[in-house]
């Protein structure tokens, strides 16, 4: 048996180890047939909100290269933002296995986001036609790939342009990156069937029908930026006003492992019962139950990136990062520190002036419209 006439080895559908979806025992005349044309290897390991921000790259990969088989390599704390993503042909967490099988592969395309030295060794070291991004010099300073990439990479050298001249969305300049076509393409975060039945049942469980109006806080953030997360008393605050003026409106609070203890806080601290939803069943669950919200309320988090993902109204406060790098694609409103040193990106900071100055009112004002437009689109049918 000669084995080229029998197996179609650059099928999207063959793997070499099992048979494939279609159950054949050859290749011969199956009408499936679908080389990988062009092999894109897109490398973005850190920062989960900004790895899901970068699925807004999928649609117009997949434009310019429709043929295309696209392999997304990002770290495993990652992996679940992109499960069931339609666009991804192949996941692969980051680690030595998967370096060994992409080594001995050979790509059409290199795309690498991160402005890192493991992710830019990574597109380094391996073979590709073309390889746009960032790379490193050999001194381990990173530079760029293209020289389409160079707007990006200044601007992060550059507090003035980063700060205060920038205009462009993060979509917008890494799209300049790749030469795609910008038309402000969606995030894309896909529920699975088995997720979708558990937030029906989780719905159900807390009665919650489809004319109710649920407001969801996010109440944490990362730890690499911990005054990114909205003032626990602001919150509390603004959730006694909205029950107070909106007594039919649903509250639940949002957050990972490290919000429960906050969450719970919050929830006790209430003289009526919020939705407090399960902290500690892992990213995928936590993104599943964030889609029982109308309106998210947030800082610039990855609860922000999930609740754009998902489709929701947001209300977001920015303090530390630059709100124009941020699509909210028409659906919600941001808050700004009034503040002439935000944005700073500072890790740390002794004043923390941003929050003495921010208006607890000026984000129920943001919510309290956003609950109109809601309310106006459930009345009329137009929900999304």
């Amino acid at each position: 048996m000669e084995l080229k006439k029998t197996y179609k080895f650059d099928c999207r559908f063959f793997s070499g180890y099992k048979p494939c979806s279609f159950k054949r025992e050859n290749c011969i005349g199956c009408k499936k047939y679908a080389p990988k044309a062009r092999i894109i290897l897109l490398i973005h390991l850190e920062a989960m909100g900004a790895v899901l921000q970068t699925t807004g790259m999928l649609a117009p990969l997949k434009r310019k290269y429709p043929e295309s088989f696209l392999i997304w390599v990002t770290d495993a704390s990652a992996l679940p933002l992109l499960e069931n993503n339609p666009l991804i042909d192949t996941l692969m967490p980051f680690n030595f296995d998967t370096y060994m099988s992409l080594k001995k592969m050979k790509f059409s395309l290199i795309l690498n986001v991160d402005k890192s030295q493991k992710s830019a060794g990574l597109a380094m070291d391996l073979t590709g036609a073309k390889k746009m991004g960032f790379r490193m010099d050999g001194s381990g300073a990173i530079i760029p790939f293209n020289k389409e990439s160079g707007y990006h990479y200044h601007l992060g050298l550059n507090d003035t342009l980063k700060f205060k001249k920038n205009r462009k969305t993060i979509q917008e300049y890494l799209a300049e990156s790749f030469c795609l076509t910008f038309r402000k393409d969606e995030y894309i975060l896909s529920l699975s069937p088995a997720q979708k039945e558990y937030i029906r049942k989780y719905k159900e469980e807390k009665g919650i029908t489809d004319r109710d109006i649920v407001v969801g806080f996010n109440t944490g953030c990362s730890e690499l930026y911990p005054n990114k997360k909205l003032d626990k008393d602001h919150i509390q605050d603004l959730i006694i006003k909205i029950h107070q003026d909106f007594p039919g409106i649903r509250i639940a609070l949002f957050g990972g492992r490290a919000e429960t203890e906050r969450n719970e806080q919050i929830a006790r601290s209430l003289p009526f019962p919020v939705i407090n939803t399960p902290t500690t069943l892992g990213l995928r669950t936590g993104v599943a139950v964030m889609d029982i919200a109308d309106i998210i309320v947030t800082g610039d988090t990855l609860g922000m990136h999930i609740g754009i993902g998902l489709k929701k109204e947001i209300v977001v406060w920015f303090n530390v990062s630059c709100s124009r790098e941020i699509e909210l694609y028409g659906r919600g409103e941001k808050v700004l520190a009034p503040v002439a040193c935000s944005p700073c990106w500072k890790r740390e900071c002794d004043s923390l002036v941003c929050f003495e100055k921010t208006d607890p009112n000026e984000i129920y004002k943001a919510v309290q419209r956003e609950i109109e437009k809601v309310k106006t689109n459930k009345n009329t049918g137009h929900q999304a």
